[in-house]
């Protein structure tokens, strides 16, 4: 697999916990969404390489209680809403 950097968000990324592709490290930085030059705040999973996201479709939900989605095709760019944590800092912290 190839080594990313610590500023690159993954291929994929999923909101629900029940999914293979959810990670809560990542998502509690914050991660925004750009979909085809427009800023998205209601995307639940996203794919960079097969150019989808998917969207909460209102106030639907399916008969398991979970929200009705829609896939949208397009040009995928997320980004991390804020810095990652530095482990110097974090080492400093716990020696003192």
């Amino acid at each position: 697999m190839a080594d990313t950097s610590p500023d690159t968000p993954p291929d994929r990324l999923s909101l629900d916990p029940r999914s293979p592709y959810f990670d809560e490290a990542l998502l509690s930085r914050g991660v925004g969404i750009k979909f085809n030059g427009q800023e998205k705040t209601s995307v639940i999973e996203y794919s960079i390489s097969e150019g989808w996201i998917r969207v909460v479709a209102g106030k639907s939900r399916d008969r398991f209680g979970q929200p009705m989605t829609l896939k949208l095709q397009g040009k995928v760019e997320p980004y991390f809403e804020s810095p990652p944590e530095a482990a110097d800092d974090a080492g400093a912290a716990d020696a003192g």
